[in-house]
């Protein structure tokens, strides 16, 4: 069992070690890699358009958080897939695998944006809903961890990837990836 201690110098391992890529695979600087994700969403709340958030489990519970955070803070249109009778409506008639996809099609245009969360990389509904987003002609911002060949790694236009096979540290990592992308949208009127 590992002390406090470790478990924070593990946490700052790696996000230390974040990587990102672009849809070619291409390696980015990690602070280049942010700057480019704040200038897609100005780019996004100046012409009116939304961000949508998707994940499973816990995931699903950051969506919803920064969902909230990035509308109250700053000042975005935001939307998730959290309405259960919407899920259980899906899930039941067509399928858990297209419990995202199936609202983003009617819903999301294009120049929206996409925000998909999976530790994985391997969520079939997630994929889908990636899918569905560049056909529509969105961007597209993953997060992922366990395998650095996990499919969604090169679903984005930008992919960020945490190397750690532990869920709860996977998790941790992407809740300060996307904080730190809400405090460089923050709007402070």
């Amino acid at each position: 069992m590992s002390t406090w201690q470790q478990d924070i110098d593990k946490i700052h391992m790696l996000l230390a070690g974040l990587s990102f890529r672009d849809r070619a695979g291409r390696t980015l600087d990690v602070e280049a890699a942010f700057q480019s994700w704040r200038r897609l969403t100005i780019a996004l709340r100046h012409s009116h358009r939304t961000v949508y958030l998707i994940g499973n489990g816990a995931s699903a519970s950051m969506a919803s958080h920064y969902a909230a955070d990035l509308a109250k803070n700053a000042r975005l249109h935001t939307e998730v897939f959290s309405d259960l009778s919407l899920i259980t409506a899906i899930s039941n008639d067509l399928g858990y695998e297209k419990v995202f996809s199936e609202p983003l099609r009617r819903r999301a245009k294009r120049a929206d944006m996409l925000v998909a969360i999976s530790s994985s990389g391997k969520s079939r509904n997630i994929l889908a809903a990636v899918d569905v987003a560049r056909r529509l002609g969105m961007s597209v911002v993953t997060l992922s961890a366990m395998s650095p060949r996990n499919p969604l790694r090169s679903l984005g236009d930008l992919n960020a990837f945490v190397a750690t096979e532990v869920y709860g540290l996977a998790e941790t990592c992407h809740a300060a990836i996307l904080h730190r992308w809400m405090d460089l949208m923050e709007v402070n009127t």
